[in-house]
């Protein structure tokens, strides 16, 4: 029997009926999940192959023997397509197609002020613009210079322009309220311009010179500098050409450590990838005003099913087998196609993998820039190559040695607890965990792990409310009502059959961070609800309290059991543990920290005239609410958008 007498009448005709231009195809299992997101350039050829191909055994096979329902979009060019694409990609998370984790926003050096560049705003951070180490989303207010890898590459930059043109790098309420110079100006890193030792004129000159060496201007600004320092020696101001001495100084020896480059290449993307062991790794090093600033890696997901979809796109498409389209390649072109849909993409590529000439138009059309990709680099570029290919192979080693760790634990704690080993991989953990200070903001947490890793995105925290300060079974004995109840429902209503939601199935193991007291709590509550009891383990703290020396407490009645400080199912248990208290913990601190400013921030907002933007910039500008109520009436309406009227209201209010 071929695959296609296995699927509906009416998903073939809809196949049959495509038309013949490019789009984007979406295809859906039984249960509604998203399969599998593809271009074509001919939407009714390349979907049309799938279902009258026959694919044996392999994974394409498998996903096609699922598909029950199609979506398609019809759009202008391949391009386009490609585009369309890989936004869904990003969006949706189809199970057989390569995704990248979105990890968080690139950090950028920020430059306060758009009106500073002759000094002459009103603002501090106009006169005298501020650097920062930001993250988010940019606005024209400011100038904005990266993105960076990472933090650290941020930071050493605006080390680099404090040393060289000693910009402030203070808060502008800081700022604002100095009488006296800072350390920053005795250790010459600062110019002091909040107590006046630079007029606004002389700082936009050194901001300017930050700006043209964050562009790559170097042997432009090295120029300037000397001859700035002729011209003031000429004038016989000695003073002000020896000023400028010491910044050429300090600059020619930061280029010289920082090993900035002078070359062509002010804005390149190095990306180089490594596959092995069905997992891959994609490096990212990035070079901006030509100083390299280091790199980043990246992971994806799902290498092996999407490579054997992959393979049968282009066997579908009659591609050339001309050993360019390898599995490398295909996830070059996945990071690249899914990368640059949120971050700017630089007008040069330096490439280990060839990239379709379709990927680089589309992001020439997402970009307005004109893109190239350059596979055989030489010179400087060949070493930058070779560091991020390196780089690559290093981390995805890393990978591999610690995923080999983490399964072995799940293995030993599994075989401790005499679980179904072939079920290794499905195997699931919640951990639970109560945090408070002295009773007060009680928070619980319930953290989760399966497929051999920690899964963020399922955690969860409890407020705790209406029990007496400090009962933590009390706590323990709500959070485990309200996280099951609804597990136990769904049990019923299932007549004891395997429920397909995850959130309303019973993990294998429910983990509980205390001995006999805290299991006696829970299996209370599974007995209740009619749940397995079973799979309560305890986590009791050994003799001393110590590290190493804990037991597992079994609800059921099972004798203790003691694994041994080396014993990997421990090294496991201490993991998941550890992960439950740290993020009780900071919701703990989190939610005491909204108690304590709340009243005072409530009634801001409770002031005629003052919403959640004058709010902020009042919290902002005076460093919180006891510095808006400490403020005067003159200080209130120096913040945008307070007249005297208001800022009259405001300091009544509060007192």
């Amino acid at each position: 029997m071929t695959r296609a007498a296995a699927h509906p009448e009416e998903l073939l005709a809809q196949v049959a009926a495509l038309p013949p231009l490019p789009g984007v195809y979406r295809y859906f299992d039984e249960a509604g999940t998203l399969l599998y997101v593809g271009k074509a350039r001919n939407l009714k050829k390349r979907v049309s192959s799938y279902f009258t191909k026959q694919h044996g055994g392999t994974r394409i096979g498998h996903m096609v023997g699922k598909i029950v329902r199609l979506e398609t979009t019809v759009v202008r060019s391949e391009a386009e397509a490609l585009l369309l694409e890989n936004n869904l990609i990003k969006t949706l998370h189809p199970k057989y197609n390569i995704l990248f984790r979105d990890d968080k926003s690139y950090p950028y050096l920020k430059l306060t002020g758009v009106a500073a560049r002759d000094g002459t705003g009103e603002a501090p951070g106009q006169r005298f613009p501020r650097m920062a180490y930001y993250r988010g989303s940019t606005d024209r207010r400011h100038r904005y210079f990266g993105p960076y890898p990472s933090g650290w590459a941020v930071k050493e930059t605006i080390q680099l322009l404090q040393k060289v043109f000693r910009l402030r790098t203070c808060e502008d309420t800081v700022f604002a309220n100095r009488t006296r110079p800072c350390l920053l100006y005795q250790i010459k890193r600062c110019t002091a311009p909040c107590v006046g030792l630079i007029s606004p004129q002389a700082y936009a000159v050194d901001v300017a010179h930050a700006e043209a060496l964050l562009r790559g201007e170097t042997q432009e600004l090295l120029a300037q500098l000397e001859q700035r320092m002729l011209t003031h020696a000429e004038q016989l101001e000695f003073e002000q050409a020896a000023e400028v001495r010491n910044q050429i100084t300090a600059l020619s020896r930061v280029l010289h450590q920082q090993a900035i480059e002078t070359v062509s290449d002010k804005d390149v993307d190095i990306l180089a990838v490594r596959v092995q062991g069905g997992r891959a790794c994609v490096n990212l090093a990035m070079v901006r005003g030509g100083r390299h600033l280091g790199d980043r890696a990246y992971f994806p997901v799902h290498v092996e099913d999407a490579a054997g979809v992959w393979h049968a796109e282009e066997e579908a498409a009659a591609h050339a087998s001309d050993g360019g389209h390898s599995v490398a390649a295909q996830v070059l072109e996945a990071f690249i196609a899914q990368h640059y849909l949120g971050v700017p993409v630089p007008p040069t590529l330096v490439v280990s993998e060839p990239v379709s000439p379709e990927l680089l138009a589309a992001l020439a059309q997402q970009s307005g820039v004109r893109v190239t990709a350059v596979q055989q680099p030489r010179e400087q570029r060949r070493a930058w190559l070779d560091m991020a290919q390196r780089g690559a192979e290093l981390q995805l080693a890393r990978l591999l040695a610690e995923e080999g760790s983490q399964q072995a634990r799940t293995r030993a704690l599994a075989e401790v607890l005499d679980l179904d080993m072939e079920r290794l991989d499905e195997i699931t953990i919640e951990c639970f965990d109560i945090s408070h200070t002295a009773g007060e903001a009680t928070q619980a947490s319930c953290v989760v792990f399966h497929h051999h890793r920690m899964q963020s995105s399922e955690y969860r925290r409890y407020r705790i409310e209406g029990i007496t300060p400090g009962d933590d079974y009390a706590a323990m004995r709500q959070v485990l009502e309200r996280r099951y109840a609804p597990v136990a429902q769904a049990q019923r209503e299932a007549g004891g059959a395997e429920v397909s939601s995850r959130q309303a199935r019973l993990p294998d193991v429910v983990l509980v961070d205390g001995g006999k007291g805290q299991v006696s709590m829970a299996r209370e509550v599974f007995t209740g609800l009619g749940l397995d009891i079973a799979r309560i383990v305890g986590v009791e703290k050994g003799e001393g309290r110590k590290v190493g020396l804990e037991e597992l407490v079994f609800a059921d009645g099972r004798p203790k059991i003691f694994l041994g400080r080396d014993s990997a199912a421990l090294m496991l248990v201490a993991q998941i543990r550890d992960e439950a208290h740290r993020f009780a913990i900071t919701g703990m601190r989190a939610a005491r920290a909204r108690v304590r400013v709340g009243a005072g921030a409530s009634r801001l907002e409770d002031i005629p005239g003052i919403g959640p933007k004058r709010r902020a910039r009042l919290l902002q500008r005076f460093g919180g609410v006891r510095g808006v109520h400490d403020a005067s009436v003159q200080d209130l309406m120096q913040v945008e958008g307070i007249s005297q009227a208001l800022a009259e209201d405001i300091y009544r209010a509060l007192r």
